[in-house]
């Protein structure tokens, strides 16, 4: 059976994998896959042109050791000038050709500062690009960014509605820049865990977001997104995956 993000035991120890060429990739997960990672994360939108075929996805796919595999297409990086239109089409090749969870952006095909729109125009466009990755064979994650320290019922807005427009898995990133910003947001995790009825991720960005990501998931998050190294291209803010496997030998 094709793996899956959905219905675990225990949170998954994802390990995020930023890179530009498919044999860093693969050199990736092969060191992330030998200390402990249950999960990968390829962002695609950091690949250049040249790798973006189904040839390769297939063949990276088949790389990642039996686990699933979470993908992002977001806008920017080697994306910059692809229309909205363009990337929904990439995300439903991508689970054609193994992705297990792909990322919708919340504001797809309408673009808004915290990354959720509610356009019908472009809800509907979404909830059908959320029905072809699902016939494609894959799951969703609708994700939004929103920059800023985002209020509860503005939160609990945007999780509800990422729900009700047929996402498997809820994520949204907040900013944190003081310490008591980061507490809040794990307050507001165990409000998540009450109102959703999907997984979810809730994390922080900012200068006070490293607490929440290395124990969001004993809160109630669904996964944990690590990196292996600290290469040009990893998000500083994602713990490395050698200190979340020993902090899981600590609390269990």
């Amino acid at each position: 059976m094709k793996p899956t993000f959905l219905k675990h035991d225990k949170p998954l120890l994802t390990t995020m994998v930023q890179a530009t060429t498919p044999a860093r990739t693969i050199e990736l997960m092969d060191k992330a896959y030998a200390i402990g990672a249950e999960a990968f994360g390829m962002q695609f939108c950091q690949f250049p042109p040249e790798y973006r075929n189904e040839e390769t996805y297939r063949m990276l796919f088949e790389k990642a050791h039996g686990l699933p595999v979470y993908v992002t297409n977001y806008r920017g990086k080697q994306n910059v000038g692809k229309s909205d239109d363009v990337l929904a089409k990439e995300l439903t090749l991508l689970a054609r050709c193994g992705a297990t969870l792909c990322d919708v952006i919340g504001d797809l095909f309408d673009p808004q500062p915290d990354e959720f729109t509610s356009d019908p125009v472009a809800v509907k466009k979404q909830m059908a690009l959320i029905d072809a990755i699902h016939e494609a064979g894959g799951e969703v994650l609708m994700s939004s960014h929103t920059h800023v320290h985002t209020p509860e019922d503005r939160v609990l807005e945007i999780a509800l509605g990422q729900q009700a427009r047929g996402a498997d898995v809820c994520k949204i990133v907040i900013k944190a820049d003081t310490q008591e910003e980061e507490l809040e947001a794990m307050r507001l995790i165990t409000l998540l865990k009450k109102e959703l009825k999907i997984p979810f991720l809730f994390l922080c960005g900012g200068a006070s977001c490293h607490l929440l990501r290395r124990v969001g998931e004993t809160l109630g998050n669904c996964t944990t997104l690590c990196v292996y190294e600290y290469d040009d291209l990893a998000t500083p803010a994602q713990p490395l995956l050698a200190d979340m496997c020993a902090l899981r030998k600590v609390i269990g």
